[in-house]
């Protein structure tokens, strides 16, 4: 074999994906269309968001490269959801368009046991029972124990601009075709996708005192846990809030047969959480009005992004609806807007791993397997790295679970229920979402990242002292009583809370609203030796304040976790199994799920059925 690992496409998930095989020592193979567009942002310009900045916390806790990246030129980084609980608040970094892909790829052109080539992959090298290699454009072969295709939105991509559809993949950049065909060759079936990209407008055309200034969040944020340097929000970037108006919605109305997505030429199912503007409009006719976020793409260019205003009209109607906007009656656009359509493997075809079933040896990830968005593409390529390289080391998969992070989740959900849209990553999605904290995933992760060997000794050394503090501060805080005395009258009295009437727990005055450790450990002499970050203390505060949720959702996460444990043999007749309904065998059939857990998630299938499959097991077992 010429490598241990070739990957196919330098974009989120084919640079997480070379990254992990190379950390983990193997020679390593990364084929891209272009390699000054790997890690391009051909959409938002930014990493994060509602459940996805989470993602990129767990990502970086098992050794993956996207949060170190997002921390390296950031325009402006945010905390959302603080007005919620912990279980929803993450972070989201508007970045540096020119910035982030730079040092992704001086990264990959500098990463030991990892080569990067430039070339278009047409078709595998396989015989009839499993993959290990490809063929390209140019007539190279290479090969490999394991092959992972990380095309994104170029598979046989189609641009569409109104009554105009050209054969072009994101931002200008050549489609890869040749290779989606190849694969229904192979049996693998595919389904057609759509998404698509705001205008970017000029900066200095747009009138910003018609719009509500955005700041970033103050503190020390950061996605990497390893990070060190911040940005003051005073030097950071400002984004702005602006609205649509009835004349945007009005020409928007008046124009429908000029849309691309509304013609019928456009035929791919697009993102329901991210639709174009004329299908909000359309969708939500009793909203007057949609926000739109103003984002500034780089440093280094006068390009703002139009959050929120997606769009395959034509370029004449863009134009007139952009400058229906307050303050862009005099836009300048830099980019027109555009939908797109693109090839991606049917969820059923890949199992937990994210192997084909198929064809052993052929892994895929990122928006090939029908998801949308950088960083749920980013945790699928880190795994489907891992697991490459585990299978040919002939070691256990790793499978994570819904209760262990958000990456398990959205496996688990694109294997099990499947998608016929876009995937996209909500915390809504994950039922332990308060396990699943943007602050602890590190203590959920790291531990995992060490063991396979992408975080170093020297970092996971400084978690285990971490983790030692925690542990320490929790068993002071559990069993030190304060008592009433000036300091703390005052304090508490600060707060608006009742004078105490003996001695209490420091745990349970921690508990209270807008009590904060910093101010409890004046009151406590044995957390004198103590030197904890700001980040060590926000956990230790969540995991006092929010003892009792805690606790109950890993009581309900054991109780899954019995189900999850309970292994399905590879055998299993599922069509003649008594007992199970018609619409459950199919279903089973299909899925082939590796836990009885993950059977009980499978769409069409009752407790009932969950029954009998126990019952089953059991026998099997005897």
């Amino acid at each position: 074999m010429d490598y241990s690992v070739i990957v196919v496409g330098g974009g989120h998930a084919g640079l997480e994906a070379a990254f992990s095989s190379a950390h983990m020592g193997e020679e390593t193979l990364l084929i891209s269309i272009n390699i000054k567009m790997m890690g391009n942002m051909p959409c938002n310009p930014s990493i994060g968001g509602s459940a996805k900045g989470i993602v990129v916390r767990e990502i970086d806790a098992l050794g993956g490269m996207m949060g170190k990246a997002a921390d390296h030129h950031y325009l402006q980084m945010k905390m959302l959801n603080t007005g919620k609980g912990p279980g929803v608040q993450c972070l989201r970094a508007q970045q540096d368009k020119l910035e982030y892909p730079k040092y992704l790829q001086d990264l990959a052109l500098n990463t030991p046991h990892l080569t990067v080539v430039e070339d278009t992959v047409i078709s595998l090298i396989h015989d009839d029972k499993h993959v290990y290699g490809v063929r390209t454009k140019s007539g190279k072969e290479y090969t490999a124990n394991a092959v992972i295709l990380t095309t994104g939105t170029y598979m046989e991509a189609e641009i569409f601009r109104g009554h105009v559809k050209k054969s072009e993949g994101p931002d200008g950049e050549a489609p890869s075709l040749g290779l989606s065909p190849y694969l229904r060759s192979m049996g693998i079936n595919t389904v057609r996708f759509k998404t698509g990209t705001p205008p970017r407008i000029k900066r200095d055309s747009i009138d910003f005192s018609k719009a509500s200034p955005q700041p970033g969040t103050k503190g020390h944020l950061a996605f990497s846990y390893e990070t060190k340097e911040f940005i003051p929000v005073e030097e950071q970037e400002l984004c702005y809030l602006i609205y649509t108006t009835p004349e945007t919605h009005q020409i928007i109305r008046d124009n429908l047969d000029e849309t691309a997505l509304y013609s019928g030429l456009v035929t791919g199912v697009g993102p329901r959480y991210c639709p174009s503007i004329e299908s909000k409009v359309m969708t939500f006719v009793d909203k007057e009005r949609h926000q739109l976020f103003l984002e500034p793409e780089s440093r280094y260019t006068d390009s703002i992004y139009l959050q929120g205003f997606s769009t395959s009209m034509g370029v004449e109607i863009q134009e007139k609806m952009v400058r229906s906007l307050p303050g862009f009656e005099n836009a300048v656009f830099l980019k027109y807007a555009y939908a797109i359509e693109y090839d991606a493997i049917r969820s059923e075809e890949y199992g937990p791993t994210l192997e084909i079933k198929k064809w052993p040896g052929l892994y895929v990830a990122g928006q090939i397997c029908g998801t949308s968005g950088y960083e749920e593409a980013a945790g699928l390529g880190l795994l489907a790295g891992i697991n490459a390289v585990l299978k040919i080391r002939n070691q256990e998969p790793l499978i994570l679970r819904r209760d262990e992070s958000y990456i398990g989740v959205m496996i688990d959900d694109l294997v099990t229920k499947g998608t016929e849209e876009p995937y996209r990553l909500l915390s809504s999605r994950a039922e332990f979402r308060l396990l699943m904290r943007h602050d602890n995933a590190d203590l959920r992760l790291t531990e995992i990242g060490h063991k396979i060997g992408l975080i170093s000794e020297e970092r996971y050394q400084n978690f285990i002292k971490k983790k030692e503090d925690i542990k320490n501060v929790l068993e002071i805080l559990n069993n030190t009583y304060i008592g009433k005395r000036k300091e703390v009258e005052e304090y508490l009295s600060s707060l608006g809370y009742n004078e105490l009437k003996g001695g209490v727990l420091g745990s349970e005055i921690l508990k209270r609203q807008n009590v904060k450790y910093t101010e409890i450990k004046r009151f406590i002499k044995e957390l004198d030796g103590f030197s904890l970050s700001e980040d060590t203390i926000e956990e230790i505060e969540i995991i006092c304040k929010y003892e009792g949720y805690i606790a109950k959702q890993i009581r309900e996460a054991e109780n899954q976790r019995k189900l999850e444990e309970m292994k399905i043999p590879d055998d299993f007749d599922y069509l003649n199994m008594d007992g199970l309904r018609l619409e459950a065998r199919q279903k089973l059939d299909k899925i082939r799920p590796l836990t009885i857990g993950q059977a009980s998630r499978v769409s069409g299938v009752n407790p009932s059925d969950v029954s009998i499959l126990i019952l089953n097991v059991r026998r099997k077992h005897l």
